[in-house]
């Protein structure tokens, strides 16, 4: 799919309060299929143990769900994947999405328009450039799921060329391409207890 070059797709998504809230609601339907399956360990109880978050640039989402095992001699920590969050990066992921893509999409003056809006330096642009075109490529989520894509997607273009598979002008577009990155940037799993139980603690 062709996508317009213009920009007003992006910036319609980085202001749209609906987006946000159907960004949430996929995350609490990931966040309940992760607590329905137990934990993966032992089989036990999950319990939430959400980690506090201030993400820039966007929605003033403070919570990211999480849970922990709440059997005593376990209690590893289960986060479940995110549309809304990329790892620990202090940007909303589909931010880290639109702005990437668009230094591949966009004129010059565009992208520094919404990079002044958003506060993102050009040293920010350029390590999520770096991880696109290093870690991302070259791990395991990629690696494995690349193959869906016939023709084989441009991978010196990304995240521009995913941009274009999933035709991300409309909405639905984008919250399907933050559905097949989410695995790609979930936490993993640790031992909740001491220092690196969440502020939240569990529950």
């Amino acid at each position: 799919m062709k996508i317009s070059d213009d920009g007003n797709w992006c910036q319609e998504h980085l202001a749209d309060q609906k987006l946000w809230l159907l960004l949430e609601k996929v995350d609490a339907e990931l966040a309940q299929a992760t607590r329905r399956q137990g934990c993966p360990h032992c089989g036990a109880n999950l319990r939430r143990a959400d980690y506090d978050r201030k993400p820039r640039g966007g929605p003033g989402w403070s919570r990211r769900e999480s849970f922990c095992c709440g059997k005593d001699g376990c209690r590893r920590r289960q986060t479940p994947p995110s549309v809304r969050f990329f790892g620990r990066r202090i940007y909303p992921g589909f931010v880290i999405v639109l702005v990437s893509a668009m230094t591949h999409g966009l004129k010059p003056a565009r992208i520094r328009m919404i990079q002044e809006r958003l506060g993102i330096d050009r040293r920010t642009l350029e390590r999520w450039r770096q991880w696109w075109l290093r870690s991302f490529v070259h791990g395991a989520f990629w690696k494995a799921a690349r193959a869906q894509f016939m023709p084989p997607l441009h991978q010196q273009m990304l995240p521009w060329s995913l941009v274009e598979r999933f035709g991300i002008e409309r909405p639905e577009g984008l919250i399907r391409l933050l559905r097949f990155l989410a695995p790609s940037a979930a936490g993993s799993t640790i031992v909740c207890e001491g220092q690196l139980r969440a502020r939240r603690g569990c529950r």
